[in-house]
Formats: structure tokens, C-alpha cells, sequence
């Protein structure tokens, strides 16, 4: 069972805590930490996305943020983000690499095999410089079904325009441009 803290609208801790599938059930705003993978690439930069597993219980299939993850109660931004790193990527990262982008806050409804989906989280969000190729990578199966370098410009206008299948909004990823 994982517990998540409750926080108020700024992402603090109220001091209650609520279990994941509950807080998603209830509407219970909790944290995440978001991670954006970057890499220069034959002149520009590129952006790492994650291929949600297709057993996953929100957005299954769709490409997403590199890493991103639930906060475990009692632990802060930066642990829990470094510590899904290497459970989804097999990425090794230190606190000093990671650069702050910016705080947001989900408000999301939707369903999800058969199921209603209520979405609130305070999300902190990252990004850090990998250069490091897709075969570098080690995937935890239960969560990635792949990942893909693209352009960071190029992933944008996809977004933008639904040319792929995700669930990424464009907002995050200009906190990001904005950032590097």
C-alpha cells in the first residue's frame, strides 16, 4: 500500500497522509515530482519520453514525462525523484544535477479501465542533462514500455497538435524551455 502525504494548495503537508488509490478515488491532492531527461544532440536538444506501460492505471500507451513519480509520505521532491530515476530508467542522478523548472498543480477527471480517475497533485518539476543513448537505458517493465529521444521543438509542436499519442501538457514542457 502506498501512502502519500495530503497537501495543501502550495504542496505542503497537512500531516495526514491517504493511500494512492484512494487519494485518486477521493480527489485528494498529494505530491509528484517530474523529471525531463535532455540531451544535445547533433546540434540540438532533445527531450526523453517515457511509453507509459499499457497495464499502467492512468494515460496506459501514451507517452509521458521522462520520469515522474508519486511522493511516498515523509519524503521530499528531489529523494523521490532520484530514486524513480533509477527504478524506471536505470538512471543514476545527484541532487546537483537536477534543475528546478517550476511548481503546477493537476486538476484532472477522467476514467480509466472501467474505473473514475480524480487527479490532484502539487507537481514539482525538473529537468537534468543525460547524454546517454536509448540502449543505456534499463526499463522497468511494470511501468515503461519504451522511450524515445526526439527533437524539443519537434515534441512541443506534437503536443500542440495531438501528433502523437500522450498525455503531456505544453505548458510543462515550455516551464522546461524556459529553464534550460
Amino acid at each position: 500500500m502506498e501512502m502519500l502525504d495530503i497537501v495543501d494548495k502550495f504542496g505542503n503537508p497537512t500531516g495526514e497522509v491517504v493511500e494512492r488509490s484512494i487519494a485518486h478515488r477521493d480527489s485528494v491532492m498529494h505530491r509528484t515530482s517530474h523529471v525531463w531527461i535532455l540531451r544535445r544532440h547533433e546540434g540540438s536538444i532533445q527531450i526523453l519520453l517515457q511509453m507509459r506501460s499499457s497495464d499502467k492505471d492512468a494515460f496506459p500507451g501514451c507517452y509521458d514525462i521522462s520520469s515522474a513519480g508519486h511522493i511516498p509520505a515523509g519524503v521530499d521532491y528531489i529523494p523521490s525523484a532520484i530514486r524513480e530515476l533509477q527504478e524506471e530508467l536505470g538512471v543514476i542522478a545527484t541532487e546537483d544535477e537536477f534543475i528546478f523548472c517550476g511548481d503546477r498543480t493537476v486538476d484532472w477527471d477522467d476514467c480509466f479501465h472501467g474505473e473514475e480517475f480524480h487527479d490532484r497533485q502539487y507537481s514539482r518539476v525538473f529537468c537534468i542533462w543525460k547524454d546517454m543513448e536509448v540502449e543505456d537505458f534499463t526499463l522497468q517493465e511494470e511501468e515503461v514500455d519504451g522511450i524515445l529521444w526526439m527533437n524539443f521543438d519537434e515534441c512541443i509542436e506534437a503536443v500542440k497538435n495531438n501528433t502523437i499519442k500522450h498525455c503531456i501538457l505544453v505548458e510543462e514542457l515550455m516551464m522546461v524551455k524556459n529553464a534550460i
